[in-house]
């Protein structure tokens, strides 16, 4: 096994006490309109730590589960992206963005907000990740990006299990060279075993580690999505697991082990043939879990109790959620379960299952179950709308109308989601509510290489086949038109992220189509994306997009910046300061492209922000410049 010292010295976690900076309990002014997400609940189940953006930037915060009274307990200007209380319940690890850009480091905090210390990613350069606690709360596993500036040539991920008090030497577990995603989703009671999911996108492994050896024993399909696959039961020899093995949709697997971690059998507990198993939890005693299945972009949620001598699931029981979707789901048997919900008329917050009960209910502390936008008006809801392509393929979206009615089509705007293995899903987005507010329709759909729909419609944009994904854009549009929906004079398309890149292709290979665009950390040319992104950015993409070096012909046709001379409309592009997964070069030099040929081009560049936008005066920002950009470029021409 490699050992700490045989990697870049940057590569090591270091441990760096902070400043304490919790506040008391609703000490710090807060806005009505929040979103909470990401609960973990303490191991009695009465209290939770939470990511909330009441003070306008994600933070964590606690809260009696039942008490409205929250605690702010990390006050510094840094983005929280994820919590994880401990199991013995004497730490809160969570992750920061510095800076709000990508690099992340890991900090450990008593729940009192005393202790706080960064215990990875503290050093210029590095990022980190967090992974999962010791059974006995002894210890936390992180993930740290290699191949820092001192050993240039190691490119890789290393994961460690480190004291959260920072008194021992972080232990090494394990090396990916050249890896894209390395995780730490669970381990066995006795920590002889751990549970890690590696692999580039769409070829997820989960991998079962013999962590005194350092050797891995069993090698499994898991699941995209969610990064928890899987959970030990307290036997060490059995295993739930998320996996779309030989199949569409992912489903529940039981795998069975022997006493070295090697794989013995494997079965389906739990699947449904028209929906994926999205999220899974297992309390520590495995008495009872929760599965969250996404069918058709809402989700579905059931309690399953395992049968105690095999795992397999002996019952399953739903429980009806009042909003559309579920992003986690926490708790337990013996104090009920949390869930972190969103919904088309709610931003997101985070409700209670009493054990029992087959409903739940919003929890104290959390956002309000129906929003209020500013002037009294509630939410827009969006509708569901199917297609097919032109070669046949059903494709599907959510149709935003405009607040303002009027005589005829209005204009429209088709926003693309990111990924692209991503789902666009009916939740509150304040970005299709201001723009519903302006009176233009939003529809934003689900394209070729979207997830949800099965591994097919996910691999159905690789290779060549990424040129069908553009042509689906028109093909929305085209059909948004026959409905009648949108006016074909009106019609804009934006994105963020891969959807970004989508906008900017769409703008080029259709400029018959669209009046203007957005396009948000958009990529316009793939060679200086692989060139500036970071080392596991790139490794991952190379799977989804094409390699850099075998693929460049390809690579090169797909990027916008090939078609630029086809370019006929004005377009804006936004961009965080801070982003080193599509850096910002990608905006700036396709604006100066278009400046030059004489086209209307514009770049919002927001200041302490990275790939995504989490302060609320930049995301407002955004929202607004976007807005008066599609008012004016929408704007009904003159006869």
């Amino acid at each position: 096994m490699r050992r700490p010292q045989d990697l870049a010295a940057s590569t090591r976690p270091r441990v760096v006490p902070l400043p304490d900076t919790a506040a008391p309990a609703e000490a710090v002014q807060t806005s009505p309109a929040h979103a909470c997400s990401h609960p973990s609940a303490d191991p009695s189940g009465t209290s939770v730590a939470f990511i909330c953006d009441r003070a306008g930037v994600p933070q964590l915060w606690t809260a009696p589960v039942d008490d409205s009274r929250a605690r702010l307990l990390d006050t510094g200007p840094d983005p929280v992206t994820d919590v994880s209380w401990s199991p013995d319940g004497q730490w809160i690890a969570y992750s920061t963005a510095p800076g709000g850009g990508e690099h992340t480091r890991v900090l450990c905090v008593r729940p009192d907000g005393t202790q706080r210390r960064a215990v990875a990613g503290a050093d210029p350069g590095q990022s980190a990740h967090l992974g999962a606690w010791r059974r006995d709360g002894a210890g936390l596993a992180v993930t740290v990006a290699a191949g820092q500036a001192d050993a240039p040539s190691y490119r890789g991920l290393a994961a460690f299990l480190l004291a959260p008090d920072g008194t021992d030497t972080p232990e090494l577990l394990t090396v990916q060279e050249h890896a894209s995603t390395l995780r730490v989703c669970d381990f066995t009671p006795d920590g002889s075993l751990a549970l890690l999911r590696r692999g580039p996108r769409g070829h997820r492994e989960a991998a079962v580690l013999d962590t005194s050896a350092g050797a891995v024993r069993c090698v499994l399909r898991a699941a995209d999505g969610d990064p928890r696959i899987g959970r030990f039961f307290p036997d060490g020899r059995t295993m739930w697991l998320r996996s779309d093995a030989g199949r569409e949709f992912a489903a529940l697997t039981l795998v069975h082990l022997g006493e070295d971690g090697s794989c013995l059998r494997v079965a389906t507990a739990a699947e449904r043939g028209d929906a994926d198993l999205e999220l899974l939890h297992l309390d520590d005693e495995a008495r009872q879990g929760v599965l969250v299945w996404n069918a058709g972009g809402r989700s579905r949620v059931e309690v399953v109790t395992p049968a105690r001598k095999t795992g397999a699931v002996s019952r399953r029981r739903p429980v009806a959620v009042p909003h559309e979707v579920v992003t986690k789901a926490t708790g337990s048997a013996a104090a009920g379960w949390l869930l972190a919900v969103s919904g088309a008329l709610r931003r997101p917050g985070v409700h209670r299952a009493a054990p029992s009960a087959g409903t739940t209910a919003r929890t104290p502390w959390s956002s309000r179950d129906q929003d209020v936008l500013p002037g009294g008006r509630a939410p827009t809801r969006p509708e569901r709308i199917t297609l097919q392509a032109r070669d046949g393929l059903p494709l599907d979206g959510w149709y935003y109308p405009a607040a303002l009615s009027g005589e005829g089509p209005r204009p429209c705007v088709l926003h693309l989601h990111g990924g692209p293995e991503w789902q666009e899903r009916p939740v509150f987005d304040p970005l299709y509510q201001e723009l519903s507010e302006r009176g233009l329709g939003v529809f934003a759909p689900n394209v070729r290489g979207s997830s949800g729909f099965g591994r097919s419609f996910v691999d159905a944009d690789l290779g060549e086949r990424r040129f069908a994904a553009i042509t689906d854009v028109a093909d929305c549009a085209a059909h948004m038109v026959l409905l009648g929906l949108a006016d074909p004079a009106r019609l804009a398309v934006m994105g963020r992220s891969y959807g970004g890149y989508l906008a900017l292709a769409a703008l080029v290979w259709h400029p018959e189509v669209f009046r203007t665009g957005v396009a948000v950390c958009g990529i316009s040319d793939f060679a200086g994306f692989f060139a500036g992104t970071e080392p596991w950015i790139a490794e991952s993409a190379a799977v989804k997009y094409g390699h850099p070096e075998h693929d460049r012909d390809l690579l090169r046709r797909l990027s916008p910046m090939s078609r630029i001379g086809d370019l006929r409309v004005p377009f804006l592009a936004v961009h965080g300061e801070h982003d080193t997964n599509v850096p910002v070069g990608q905006s700036e030099q396709v604006v100066g492209a278009a400046r030059k040929r004489g086209i209307a081009a514009e770049l919002l560049l927001l200041r302490e922000e990275g790939h995504e936008f989490l302060r609320a005066e930049n995301r407002a920002r955004y929202r607004r410049t976007a807005g008066e950009w599609l008012d004016r470029h929408l704007a009904p021409r003159s006869p």
